[in-house]
């Protein structure tokens, strides 16, 4: 029990990547009055769990519908995500930032998406729904907002203690640890279609 959720629960922490998002969260909501803040930060994780549980509830059906099977979308899905995650290693540039956004809509655009929820949190949702079932990735979506929600009430705390140089440590380690799971559900899938 506790193996299927750390399974459900690991994958979605790395890809959120709550420190690495950190600094562009700072920059976006610099200037506000702290009720601004709090404000945007409610409707930024609150817009990005809602997005997140309907992609989970619907995504399968979508799937099914087009004829797409779950080991053609894992192949698919982890070509993606290893695309993605050496684009953000490759780079060396923080994620989303935009400091030219109106500060008013930050909190869907980019906070709750695609900051919050990038498509590799929707991807790894969606497979995790159908590996360790939806009631546990739904645990582990709502826990993983409640830690972002936490983190982001407390940003400018924690930004000031580690810096920019350990938020960029952290999410260079997340990275590293998404191109992992790339490269794992790339196996699984073609195990699924040749083996199983």
């Amino acid at each position: 029990m506790i193996g299927e959720f750390l399974l459900s629960f690991i994958p979605l922490f790395v890809a959120i990547d709550v420190l690495g998002n950190m600094p562009s969260l700072v920059s976006l909501t610099s200037g506000m009055t702290p009720k601004q803040r709090q404000s945007v930060i409610n409707e930024s994780v609150s817009v990005a769990c809602l997005l997140v549980v309907f992609f989970i509830l619907v995504g399968k059906w979508i799937l099914r519908t087009i004829g797409i099977a779950i080991p053609d979308f894992k192949i698919a899905a982890g070509l993606l995500l290893l695309v993605i995650s050496a684009g953000l290693l490759l780079s060396g540039e923080g994620k989303f930032a935009d400091s030219n956004n109106e500060k008013s809509s930050v909190g869907i655009l980019p906070l709750a998406t695609p900051m919050i929820t990038a498509p590799t949190v929707l991807i790894i949702a969606l497979i995790l729904a159908d590996d360790t079932g939806i009631p546990m990735t739904l645990v582990a979506v709502v826990l993983n907002m409640l830690i972002v929600w936490l983190v982001f009430l407390n940003s400018q705390r924690i930004f000031r203690f580690i810096g920019r140089a350990g938020s960029r440590t952290f999410s260079r380690m997340c990275d590293i640890l998404l191109a992992a799971i790339a490269v794992m559900l790339i196996r699984q899938g073609i195990t699924q279609i040749f083996f199983l």
